[in-house]
């Protein structure tokens, strides 16, 4: 049994100064708030916190890798390299994201990441699948490689859910396409969660692809319409949308970058704080000092340049995913977005274990929940994290 004492515990609806949380076989049996210290003993290992805050793990359901690998590598050392550098950074769940590509890398994917499962790590532990694309506008890639962007077809997705639906958490496409609401609705059967993304959708399509159960926006404003004029009519696009549309949450990189100060804002304004999630869309070059690297895999994907705090096509015409870790995403929402720090845990960790169905397994520091903890200080510089009541990274 382990204690962590003098800690500020931040719950589901409070900071508790002083707080403990005491841990037994990987889950939480114990959380108070208590000016008494605890004494060890033999079965009982007390961890003085000295004041440090203790958060939930952070739960990242759009990543694509970092530490110099990528998930579309398709190498099981590539997933445990991933796992086990982003969890220095407070990320205690993920799911692995893929990038649109040919089918045949696609497929190949599912039986490393399978295999990655029994690896022993002390990374972070996945959750499914996310697969971004391949059915995206092509007007709206962004560092999709044109190559492979395509309309669903069943005689290709539906071999796919037959054999990995079991694998797969997540499917990101642009509802508007030919086939995209048949292809939405095959995806719901399944229990798997139905994204919007890449799209140039308008308000009606929007509202089509929510009824066949689109609920969340990938990368809210990457990748998607504005609003638009035909026959010199205004449509609402599918970021008007998002923000009228109740039913539809948001994901929002929250680098700073890929959403200056204004937008990120302007989202907090609008949408519900339990309606958004940070996610870091990290490629390979998060967690190092690279300033060339490759968005995709090694064999097949796009070289990129790292400035600014941001990974950019070499032309700078567009981002090419985010090289942000989990920590920062907090620094952001806190500093330059204005939330209070309780609320900016929320979205990476309650948020995202609800829209996943694993708000009774992870996500929150209570009761019965997994011991998946970060310790961190005042700037947000993990200090500990710990996955199922074990340290698996210690600054």
């Amino acid at each position: 049994m382990i204690s962590i004492v003098n800690a500020k515990v931040i719950t589901p609806y409070r900071i508790l100064d002083k707080g403990i949380v005491t841990i037994e076989n990987g889950r939480i049996i114990d959380v108070y708030q208590s000016d008494t210290g605890l004494k060890e003993t033999a079965n009982h290992k007390v961890i003085d916190a000295e004041g440090l805050y203790l958060s939930p793990g952070f739960i990242d359901i759009h990543i694509h890798g970092g530490g110099g690998a990528d998930f579309m590598d398709n190498e099981v050392d590539a997933y445990v390299h991933i796992a086990e550098t982003h969890a220095k950074f407070g990320t205690t769940a993920m799911l692995p994201t893929t990038l649109t590509s040919e089918q045949d890398l696609l497929l190949q994917t599912f039986n490393t990441y399978a295999g990655s499962l029994a690896k022993s790590t002390n990374g972070a532990r996945f959750y499914g699948l996310h697969l971004e694309g391949p059915y995206f506008a092509m007007e709206q890639r962004g560092a999709q490689d044109p190559r492979y962007i395509r309309n669903p077809d069943p005689k290709e997705y539906e071999p796919i859910l037959s054999k990995y639906k079991h694998l797969i958490a997540r499917w990101s496409a642009a509802p508007e396409l030919p086939g995209a609401l048949d292809f939405g609705r095959r995806v719901c059967e399944e229990g798997i969660l139905l994204a919007l993304a890449h799209t140039d959708a308008v308000y009606e399509e929007i509202l089509r692809g929510v009824e066949a159960g689109y609920k969340l926006a990938t990368h809210f404003y990457s990748g998607m319409s504005g609003m638009t004029r035909k026959n010199a009519y205004r449509y609402a696009g599918t970021i008007e949308s998002c923000f009228l549309i109740d039913d539809i949450d948001v994901e929002i990189i929250a680098d700073g970058v890929h959403l200056p100060e204004p937008f990120l804002k302007l989202i907090c304004k609008v949408k519900a704080k339990d309606q958004i999630i940070l996610i870091t869309d990290a490629m390979r070059a998060a967690g190092t000092h690279d300033s060339v690297s490759i968005l995709g895999s090694r064999a097949h994907g796009l070289p990129v340049v790292i400035e600014d705090n941001v990974a950019k096509l070499p032309d700078r015409k567009s981002f090419a995913g985010s090289v942000a870790t989990a920590d920062r995403l907090i620094r952001t929402m806190c500093n330059v977005a204005g939330l209070a720090l309780k609320d900016a845990v929320q979205m990476l960790t309650i948020n995202p274990a609800k829209q996943l169905g694993l708000q009774n397994k992870i996500g929150s520091i209570a009761k019965g929940l997994q011991a998946d903890l970060v310790l961190f200080d005042h700037n947000i510089e993990i200090q500990k994290t710990m996955i199922e009541g074990r340290f698996v990274y210690e600054r």
